[in-house]
Formats: structure tokens, C-alpha cells, sequence
């Protein structure tokens, strides 16, 4: 799909984190890697060096080996011209630019301690890392109730009866660029990764870049502790269709009882 094309689709819930930055690009064609570097004039990296969108060096791989080293030395995030996948990982360090340096941070040691046997097969840890940075999803909330039913998959509960308080008191806030490319053209069946963030009551209230930040600040907080990702499962799975208003259906009591998309827990 063409970036100009693809405009209407990029104003969708699934993306409300990205709208502002993808106000500030010209709708009428691709953004280049001057236009990207620009955008994200004040990112860094977790030791301090200056982001850059640029030119792959080789292969043309975004997920080609030394790729997070590569950033957390040099700043320089390789970038697939007029490709989606990597446009939204630009704008992902861009929305949430603690995070993202936080995660790269971490890959690096890892990659740095694990040697040439963690750069042909990812260990736990940075599977658990990638999973997210590719897949996931913020969930903060203020009430442990509503996330032991996530956790437990009791999604009609969840998302149908106990919509007003799961309004009130959960926000989910998107985070993967490969979940933001899957926005443009979403599907029954699609499937975050969770991380939970504890926040007060009056986080749902705040304004959406206000949310965004917030989060950003508690997902780096949480990438600081290995401990805290130490499988990929220990992240919670979301049928992301599901919450409210990300899909038109979840208007329909009905919706929520396709097993197809709303797996109960086995």
C-alpha cells in the first residue's frame, strides 16, 4: 500500500500513538531518512548518541545480525526506504523513545555476553524483548481485577460486561511496529504480547500524549530488570480486536463469542 493511499487507515485507533507524528510528515509521499532524522531530532539512544535513520549496510535485513549493536553503538537505525515495517519502527522511537533505547540497551548486553551463539539463535530474554518490541501492547491499569481476567482469558467479561470499568480504569496503549503494520489491514486473529504498567485511576483521564509518555517512562522502567522478561511467557496475550472500538464488531455482544479470535484459556 502507497503512503499516500494509505492515509485514512494511518488516522486508526490501533495507531493513536503515532497520530501526531505521522501529522507532522508530508501526506503526499514517503518520508525519507532525512525527513525521519529530523522527526526524531531530540531521540537518543541509552548512552546518549543521537538517532539516525539510514541506508541498511548490507543485505538490506532489518533483522540482520549485530542489527541492535549496530544502534547501540553507532545511533544508526537501518531503514528500509517506502517500507512500512521499518517506518513504523522509526516512528515507534520516536513515540516511545525511553522504551525502545531501554530495549535496544538490553539486546546489546545480551548479544555482547551471549557472543556468536546468541547472534544465530536468540535466547529467551531477547525473544521475550523482540516479541514485544515487534508485537506489543501496553496494558496500564489501576484495577488487578480487570488484568486476573486477561490473564485468565475471560474475555467477555473483560471486554462486554465490564466495558464502563475496563474504560475507567485500563488503558491499552499499542507499541510494536509490526503490530502497528498489521493495523493498516488488520485481521480476525491477530495476538499482542502484554506488558502490565500499574498507573492511578486518573491515567485513563489524561490526554493521549500525556498516556503515551507515561507509559513510555514505565516500559523503560520495567526493560532496567531482566527478571522481568525472562520468557516470553511471561507476557500475557491479547486478542487485540477485542478492545473496545479497535474493531467495529466490539459493538456486538456476539462478537465476543467467536472461539476463533477469543480463545479460552487451556
Amino acid at each position: 500500500m502507497h503512503w499516500a493511499a494509505a492515509q485514512e487507515r494511518l488516522r486508526g485507533p490501533m495507531l493513536a500513538p503515532l497520530h501526531p507524528l505521522i501529522a507532522r510528515l508530508d501526506p503526499s509521499r514517503w518520508p525519507s531518512h532525512e525527513d525521519l532524522t529530523a522527526l526524531a531530532r531530540d531521540v537518543v539512544t541509552s548512552n546518549g548518541l543521537p538517532i539516525r535513520f539510514v541506508e541498511p549496510r548490507g543485505q538490506g535485513d532489518a533483522g540482520m545480525p549485530y542489527y541492535e549493536r549496530h544502534i547501540a553503538l553507532t545511533g544508526e537505525i537501518e531503514t528500509r526506504p517506502a517500507n512500512w515495517h521499518d517506518l513504523f519502527n522509526a516512528l515507534a522511537w520516536m513515540a516511545f523513545p525511553k522504551a525502545k533505547a531501554a530495549i535496544n540497551a538490553q539486546h546489546a548486553a545480551i548479544l555482547a555476553e551471549g557472543g556468536e551463539g546468541e547472534s544465530r539463535r536468540r535466547g529467551p530474554e531477547r525473544d521475550a524483548l523482540s516479541l514485544f518490541d515487534e508485537g506489543g501492547v501496553v496494558v496500564a491499569s489501576s484495577s488487578p481485577a480487570l488484568l486476573r481476567l486477561l490473564v485468565d482469558h475471560e474475555w467477555k467479561e473483560l471486554f462486554w460486561r465490564r466495558r464502563e470499568e475496563l474504560h475507567a480504569k485500563v488503558s491499552f496503549i499499542p507499541f510494536g511496529h509490526a503490530l502497528s503494520e498489521k493495523a493498516l489491514d488488520p485481521f480476525i486473529g491477530i495476538v499482542a504480547k502484554t506488558v502490565f504498567v500499574p498507573v492511578n485511576d486518573l491515567f485513563a483521564m489524561l490526554p493521549l500524549e500525556a498516556r503515551v509518555a507515561q507509559a513510555d517512562a514505565l516500559l523503560a522502567s520495567h526493560f532496567a530488570s531482566r527478571a522481568r522478561f525472562a520468557s516470553p511467557r511471561a507476557m500475557a496475550p491479547l486478542p487485540v480486536l477485542g478492545v473496545p472500538g479497535w474493531h467495529p464488531d466490539t459493538a456486538l455482544e456476539s462478537f465476543y463469542e467467536d472461539e476463533r479470535h477469543f480463545q479460552p484459556k487451556r
